[in-house]
């Protein structure tokens, strides 16, 4: 359920953001914390579905929280003259790379024991036919 609502998301954000006009170079910043802290928070929440501990508090406290706190870091550090913003996109990053290999992971041992589930099948199929065979 919750990756119809991902996919739907993106598809209806790459349709509005063909069609929004440019931000201007004084609010991208802003805009690009505020997009790679929400997508943390994305990442987070996936990770937390596969680990069978969600909260839609957590995640939509997390999603808002992180979010506006970047822009008001990135604020902080334009009055100060001082890239804070940068460390906030180099902890948002870092987690979400955590998450996606938490992902990655979780996908990766479920194709493996897949694999395994399968061969065990056939073996157990290929006995059953020598047994048979030999009656």
């Amino acid at each position: 359920m919750i990756f119809i609502a991902i996919l739907i998301g993106c598809i209806l954000g790459a349709i509005l953001g063909l069609n929004a006009p440019m931000i201007s170079y004084t609010y991208s910043s802003y805009l690009a914390i505020a997009i790679i802290a929400a997508l943390d928070s994305v990442f987070g929440g996936i990770a937390s579905v596969i680990k069978k501990n969600f909260d839609l508090k957590i995640f939509v406290s997390g999603f808002f929280g992180n979010a506006i706190l970047a822009i008001l870091l990135t604020i902080l550090g334009q009055k100060l003259n001082v890239d804070i913003y940068l460390a906030a996109i180099v902890v948002f990053v870092w987690r979400m790379f955590m998450n996606l290999g938490a992902i990655r992971r979780y996908y990766v041992e479920k194709w493996t024991d897949m694999i395994k589930n399968k061969a065990t099948k056939e073996k157990k199929e290929e006995n059953k036919e020598k047994v048979n065979e030999k009656s």
